[in-house]
């Protein structure tokens, strides 16, 4: 038996650190929204330990790799043989969308499948934890409140303000790393230690509105990449509704009135800046 899964993509609606804890990760509150846009994973049975190939030339695909994490953190448990496992990627690295933490969530929901279900949603929630912050929130499938340092899942019902809503991703050519931009945040000082705006801004996505958008590591990100808040600006200006930066960038996502005002954006941002870099539209 082979199994293809589709991997999708996050954007962070809103996004506030509040500190760093004392083990060392940060506490944070953030509205996650599934993106349909996807990578595929093939998964089947066979081999001995966990053989992992990979489309995409720059991104590793040994231990380095958080599929083959998820993988051999589910053999050790189930204490089974071996899996064969191709990631074909289409969406791109260190981009703050969540593909990387995506694929490892969908490599445990689909090894679960793939052996009928020998764990429980607790356990491969505690697998999912171990593996990264933003990774349990992918095995669920709808928006979600995300607290503490992530392990912390309340789902949502989809928020009017996005229905039949249009989105544009862009991401520029390069990456931002998570490490550096929590760093940059923790010495600038911009950790607020309380809760900012979360209420507003849930309250504002259920009644189909778009107040209280915020992302507390665009001030550091855009001070030392200076085309994200340049990319930002000509989105509001050429017809989003919202515009932000997704986790710690380097996407820009705008959300605009349908698929159709997203696709003509599209064209209007690659007249403005050239072919470079990686951009989608897509329906909500």
């Amino acid at each position: 038996m082979v199994l293809l899964l589709k991997s999708p993509c996050k954007i962070n609606l809103y996004l506030n650190i509040l500190f760093k804890r004392a083990d060392g990760f940060h506490e944070l509150e953030s509205i996650f929204q599934p993106i349909p846009i996807f990578d595929e994973i093939t998964i089947q049975k066979g081999g001995v330990g966990v053989q992992l190939t990979c489309s995409s030339p720059k991104l590793p695909a040994g231990s380095d790799n958080l599929v083959w994490k998820a993988a051999e953190a589910f053999l050790k448990k189930l204490k089974a043989k071996g899996v064969k496992i191709h990631l074909k990627k289409f969406l791109p690295l260190s981009a703050g969308i969540g593909a990387g933490s995506s694929n490892a969530a969908y490599t445990l929901r689909g090894l679960n499948e793939l052996f009928e279900s020998p764990f429980d949603a607790n356990e491969l929630k505690q697998m999912a934890i171990d593996l990264g912050c933003d990774v349990p929130f992918f095995l669920q499938d709808g928006p979600a409140v995300v607290l503490g340092r992530g392990e912390k899942v309340e789902s949502e019902r989809p928020f009017e303000a996005l229905r039949g809503r249009g989105l544009l991703l862009i991401h520029p050519g390069f990456g931002v790393s998570t490490p550096w931009a929590y760093q940059s945040l923790d010495k600038s000082g911009e950790t607020c230690g309380e809760e900012r705006q979360i209420e507003v801004a849930l309250d504002s996505l259920r009644k189909g509105k778009f107040l209280g958008l915020f992302n507390s590591f665009e001030k550091p990100v855009f001070e030392k990449y200076l085309i994200l808040p340049v990319l930002k600006e000509f989105l509001l200006r050429h017809g989003a509704i919202g515009a932000l930066m997704s986790g710690s960038g380097s996407t820009i996502f705008a959300i605009t009135e349908d698929v159709f005002v997203a696709e003509s954006l599209r064209s209007k941002f690659h007249q403005e800046f050239g072919q470079a870099g990686w951009s989608q539209a897509v329906s909500l």
